[in-house]
């Protein structure tokens, strides 16, 4: 169990790092005098970092295992907080997200990596529960925030205090982290039948699965704050809670994910994942009423909870050798396309914003969560069409 607890804990901090900074942007906007387009470029430089940590980071995996990239890449975040919270203007502000995107993208690939290691060692479905790791350490860092914000605490004192804390859970759990040595297989590549992840129509599809709700996640993650600061007029402190709402819903149904997968399957469960999502995106972007908003921004995390952790665990499974090991390029390759949400979601959120207002902007939002459902759809019947072919090859 002690390898499940750290990677559960790696999950964790992940999360706190981004409920720190994402619950107080409102906070961080004031600070560098941003309007919300402006605030949305800003936002630009941590998705940019994130995609290009996230494309090198499988080949960086392989050479130096998921525990080396896990502690550094992890100190970096934390490292990054600080210069978040000190961030005196926007093109600063922007620096400093773009070193949190980097870390965050290599942490982010190393800890799935970890993650598909302990699951199939348990040989259960497991993922859903180490990313409800990440959502409770966001719910964490987003009620620390609206205690901080309440209290007066400026966001280079929170931060500080966030990445101290960050720094001392992980020299607790990191040596329990799987990946002291990378693992090689003996088994080429081309014996097992399997083409270049670029090549594979399931992994686009996957990777379209992830790609949707990155934005979706991104977009209530970043933006949910604003939308109920700016629209349905509550103060920064309430604010903080529609991002609570959202993680904790989606962390209980993440806990709830090896059950609902061996009992649904894991199409069925994003099917349905993603119909909730949306409803709910919809019901936060167009009901006029504070109540709505954090409704719909918990039933957003519910039907979100499954569409990340089943994206990169499906993505691991395409990936696996004969031998067991495999999956680090195309967990890799999945979550870089992911990134890429991530990276023209709040741009896209900001500027509509700018010219309409954050309902409409959330409205756009509501239909790329729906659009999981054909993505899942396809995913499935190109991995069955990719098996079948393997079969009559060999």
């Amino acid at each position: 169990m002690r390898d499940r607890v750290a990677v559960f804990t790696v999950f964790a901090l992940n999360g706190l790092a981004l409920g720190s900074w994402a619950s107080r942007t409102p906070a961080l906007a004031a600070q560098v005098h941003a309007s919300p387009g402006v605030f949305g470029l800003a936002l630009l430089g941590a998705s940019a970092g994130m995609l290009a940590a996230a494309s090198v980071s499988g080949r960086l995996i392989e050479r130096a295992g998921a525990r080396a990239v896990v502690a550094g890449s992890t100190a970096l975040a934390a490292v990054s907080l600080v210069l978040i919270g000190f961030a005196p203007n926007v093109p600063l502000l922007a620096g400093a997200l773009l070193v949190i995107g980097v870390s965050v993208g290599m942490l982010d690939v190393a800890m799935n990596v970890a993650a598909v290691a302990v699951e199939r060692r348990a040989r259960k479905p497991i993922m859903a529960v180490f990313h409800a790791g990440f959502s409770f350490g966001a719910l964490a860092g987003s009620l620390a925030a609206g205690l901080a914000a309440g209290h007066g605490w400026s966001p280079a004192r929170h931060l500080a205090v966030a990445a101290v804390v960050a720094v001392a859970v992980l020299l607790l759990v990191v040596r329990a982290v799987p990946g002291i040595h990378p693992e090689h297989s003996e088994t080429p590549a081309a014996d097992t039948g399997r083409r270049a992840p670029i090549r594979r129509p399931v992994l686009w599809l996957l990777a379209a699965v992830a790609l949707c709700s990155a934005i979706a996640e991104g977009a209530a993650s970043d933006w949910s704050a604003l939308l109920m600061t700016a629209e349905r007029g509550v103060g920064q402190g309430a604010a903080a809670l529609a991002f609570a709402g959202l993680q904790l819903v989606m962390a209980l149904v993440r806990l709830a994910g090896p059950w609902t997968q061996r009992r649904f399957g894991p199409t069925r469960c994003l099917a349905a994942g993603a119909t909730v999502a949306a409803a709910g995106l919809l019901a936060a972007a167009t009901i006029p009423v504070a109540a709505a908003g954090y409704l719909g921004f918990a039933l957003a995390g519910a039907g979100l909870a499954a569409s990340f952790p089943l994206a990169l665990s499906l993505a691991g499974d395409a990936g696996k050798r004969g031998d067991g090991t495999g999956g680090e390029r195309e967990i890799g390759f999945v979550t870089a396309i992911a990134y890429t949400g991530f990276l023209g979601g709040p741009p896209i959120v900001g500027g509509l914003a700018q010219v309409t207002n954050l309902g409409v902007a959330f409205v756009f939002v509501a239909l790329v969560a729906a659009l999981i459902l054909p993505a899942a759809l396809g995913a499935r019947r190109a991995r069955r069409r990719e098996d079948a072919a393997l079969t009559v090859d060999s």
